[in-house]
């Protein structure tokens, strides 16, 4: 008896939190300059994350994603679903088996833990902007 009303509270809880977020993202207008995003590494690879709405690690989110020149993803997916568009540099993505090459505009929606690679060409960093409907991982490929 006790655990059930433990899983209740702890269910109502986190729906209330989700709740209040939504509240405040739906009604709080944001206005970001490039000087003002806030990048935070993400290991050690050079890859960072400058979030600008919600929680990364814990659920819905929008945020920018920073490649150096050169890097090669390994093989992975996220649990999140996902919508990303190119803001800076060039990526050649490979998903589905196939090889896209994608730019400054280009878009891309990753659904259903989609294992895929990218690959940063140039000389340039590529910066990405996310949506993920979910909390966002990188689950690497056994």
């Amino acid at each position: 008896m006790k655990s059930s009303h433990a899983f209740v509270a702890v269910i109502a809880a986190a729906l209330l939190s989700a709740a209040s977020v939504l509240a405040v993202e739906a009604g709080k207008s944001v206005v970001l300059a490039k000087a003002d995003l806030k990048w935070k590494a993400l290991g050690n690879s050079g890859v960072a994350a400058a979030p600008v709405s919600g929680d990364m690690d814990q659920g819905p989110c929008r945020f920018f994603l920073k490649y150096p020149a050169g890097l090669v993803t390994p093989m992975h997916h996220h649990s999140a679903n996902h919508h990303v568009t190119m803001i800076s540099g060039t990526i050649t993505l490979s998903v589905g088996g196939k090889e896209h090459r994608l730019g400054p505009g280009s878009y891309f929606m990753l659904a259903d833990r989609a294992g895929h690679i990218a690959k940063v060409e140039g000389n340039e960093d590529a910066i990405m902007f996310i949506q993920a409907e979910a909390a966002w991982d990188v689950v690497m490929a056994k």
